[in-house]
């Protein structure tokens, strides 16, 4: 519910849980009220709305972005991505791989190429200079033009556009040691020289997008407002967390928005001063109903916060793991996570087991059967649903 306090002075707006989640939830189209928000009806549009799937694994982001449309299926989302290219998938937010629409891809690279990195993980026998740094960077979109290479065929290009050093065996890599050039990959996905382009049997290959990024002042104005518009209330530290940037670059960001009037301060409950987009201050007054699945790494997950109040009680150990969002698919009742859930896909058939924290009523039981037949449609697939015994400890 929205409240104002009384005058004198300007009235201050008051944003609570309930309201902040529920409008959240509308936005990214997961409201289990179907009057709150239509679903999108194409993937480009649900993955602008939730600001990027993240898709380390294929298969949870083209569920998370089948969950927010109209219909949509896994080939939908592997169509838009490889044939109809108005997906990309690079490297995103917290430089984890994400798809990205490929409209809005020269403002993501614009805004990513702003922000400011921390201090050199590397050690010093493995570091790159700045001068070699935009070396390889320029190497890897040269190299990449009108090209699909693996990462060994990109490697041999870098190096011979660069130089040995490029290639010294010095980054840690699984099981192995990967060559210098490597530590700047995601950053040329920022720059927008490089992103994935379809595997070449088991290997993943990589090309040049073609992408101007935009200058990233105002890049980085119209990614904060679409980031208060899809999650505010929102304070600089949460946007900080999301972006994985510095707290005191995010306020200064933030700071600058709020003098210009661009974004405006709200109060979040007992979590005191927060932000949205400026004149965007309507909240619904019901809380949210109802029965949600979401995969692994969702962005509604993500980058929801305060984080305890969405993994309350028993789900901050049990689906959160003490802090990282997105290592469980989740059971979302009534707004906020109430357990985990997993499936085993054998052919067409998909086994989902879900593992509630507490006891599920009768109506909320045929609330998820509704939802695991949702899933299955989605990938595809049929599904036979197994409700687990409660779970409030870790995973075992």
């Amino acid at each position: 519910m929205t409240t104002r306090s009384p005058a004198p002075g300007p009235a201050a707006v008051t944003v609570t849980w309930d309201g902040a989640n529920a409008r959240r939830l509308a936005r990214q189209h997961l409201h289990p009220d179907a009057a709150a928000a239509s679903p999108f009806a194409e993937p480009g549009d649900a993955v602008a709305a939730m600001l990027g799937a993240h898709t380390q694994v294929l298969s949870a982001a083209e569920l998370s972005v089948g969950l927010r449309g109209d219909g949509m299926t896994r080939t939908d989302v592997r169509t838009a991505l490889w044939t109809g290219r108005t997906l990309v998938k690079t490297f995103g937010p917290r430089g984890t791989v994400h798809l990205l629409p490929a409209a809005d891809l020269p403002l993501w690279t614009g805004a990513l190429s702003a922000v400011p990195t921390g201090p050199n993980p590397f050690p010093e026998n493995a570091r790159m200079t700045p001068d070699q740094v935009e070396e390889v960077v320029a190497a890897v979109g040269d190299a990449l033009t009108g090209a699909e290479l693996t990462i060994g065929e990109l490697s041999d290009e870098v190096v011979a556009r660069t130089g040995p050093w490029a290639g010294d065996l010095v980054m840690p890599g699984f099981q192995a040691m990967w060559p210098r050039w490597r530590q700047v990959l995601h950053l040329a996905g920022h720059r927008g020289a490089l992103a994935y382009a379809p595997d070449r049997g088991r290997k993943a290959t990589y090309t040049n997008p073609g992408c101007t990024p935009l200058p990233g002042a105002g890049a980085l104005q119209a990614l904060i407002e679409r980031y208060l518009y899809a999650y505010g209330p929102a304070t600089p530290a949460h946007f900080a967390r999301w972006l994985a940037a510095p707290k005191r670059w995010a306020a200064e960001q933030f700071a600058a928005q709020a003098a210009s009037g661009a974004i405006e301060e709200v109060t979040f409950e007992e979590d005191g001063p927060a932000w949205v987009v400026g004149g965007d201050t309507d909240f619904p007054d019901a809380p949210v109903r109802g029965v949600r699945l979401l995969p692994y790494f969702d962005a509604f997950a993500v980058a929801s916060a305060p984080r305890e109040r969405l993994f309350p009680g028993a789900a901050w150990e049990r689906a959160l793991g003490g802090g990282q969002a997105g290592n469980f698919p989740v059971l979302l009742v009534d707004g906020v996570v109430a357990g985990v859930w997993h499936q085993r896909r054998s052919g067409r058939r998909i086994a989902v087991t879900v593992e509630p924290l507490k006891p599920l009523t009768g109506a909320r039981l045929r609330d998820l059967e509704g939802q695991v037949e949702r899933v299955a449609a989605i990938m595809e697939g049929t599904a036979e649903l197994t409700v687990g015994p409660v779970t409030v400890g870790p995973h075992a």
